[in-house]
């Protein structure tokens, strides 16, 4: 199931003019900071509306502003994970989970919600709030809560941003094990061009609100389209490790 998007929106001087699809696969949204890629995936997941545009997920339109077509957010088949995580430092991390079942029948969440808390081996920490737990687990409990509903999409908004180094490896592999289990298209948004190459199989280039290049993560490092995606891509200023940027059979880096 592909994910295809045309979006236009305009916010304090800024202008976003992008579209791109993607299949069943991770796609890293890539690029400094304030290119647009948060943005996007706001108006994804119909928390922002945009000028002009259309999302649509296989048959399924969510987003077509010329037909005045605006599927609210609790309605969208998307997950979504925010940088900060958003967990509620009043909650328990079960009752966080079941805040993001949504959708689900009042009956069906509690149980949903457990065989979810064993998918992401956070059994044992039901009754722990936020401050009691470690990163990494604070990290599950979010992708627990955007997947409870077993969405069509994973969106996620730098998710490893604030990690120390050994945690943000431990959580790329986290992410490859989502990947397996739930068999989704995923989109992730960074400007770390070793968490690209380590984890995508499509990499998408913004640059000023705008698509600079797409193409497989080989491609855009080895024949990039103009002087600022090298610029942007440029393995060797950040003493980028070569096997981190040759494909697998699988498409994906290894």
């Amino acid at each position: 199931m592909g994910l295809a998007v045309e979006l236009r929106k305009k916010v304090n001087g800024f202008a976003l003019d992008v579209a791109w699809e993607i299949g069943n696969e991770l796609a890293v949204l890539f690029g400094v900071s304030g290119a647009g890629k948060s943005l996007t995936l706001q108006l994804i997941a119909g928390l922002l509306t945009p000028d002009d545009g259309r999302v649509q997920l296989g048959e399924e339109v969510y987003l077509d502003t010329r037909r005045g077509l605006n599927v609210p957010p609790q309605r969208r088949s998307f997950g979504y994970l925010f940088q900060d995580l958003a967990l509620f430092p009043h909650m328990r991390a079960l009752e966080d989970i079941m805040y993001g079942a949504t959708g689900i029948a009042k009956g069906k969440r509690l149980d949903r919600a457990r065989r979810i808390l064993k998918v992401f081996h956070l059994e044992g920490l039901e009754r722990k709030f936020p401050a009691e737990i470690s990163g990494g687990e604070k990290q599950r409990v979010a992708f627990a809560r955007a997947l409870i509903r077993s969405p069509a999409v994973l969106l996620l908004d730098e998710p490893f941003s604030s990690l120390d180094n050994p945690l943000r490896l431990e959580m790329r592999r986290f992410l490859m094990e989502i990947r397996k289990e739930f068999d989704i298209p995923v989109v992730l948004v960074t400007h770390d061009l070793v968490e690209a190459c380590a984890l995508a199989d499509r990499m998408i280039v913004y640059s000023r609100g705008k698509i600079a290049q797409v193409g497989a993560v080989a491609h855009v490092l080895d024949c990039p389209v103009d002087g600022e995606v090298e610029l942007l891509v440029n393995r060797r200023s950040l003493d980028l490790p070569s096997h981190l940027c040759v494909q697998g059979p699988t498409g994906r880096l290894g």
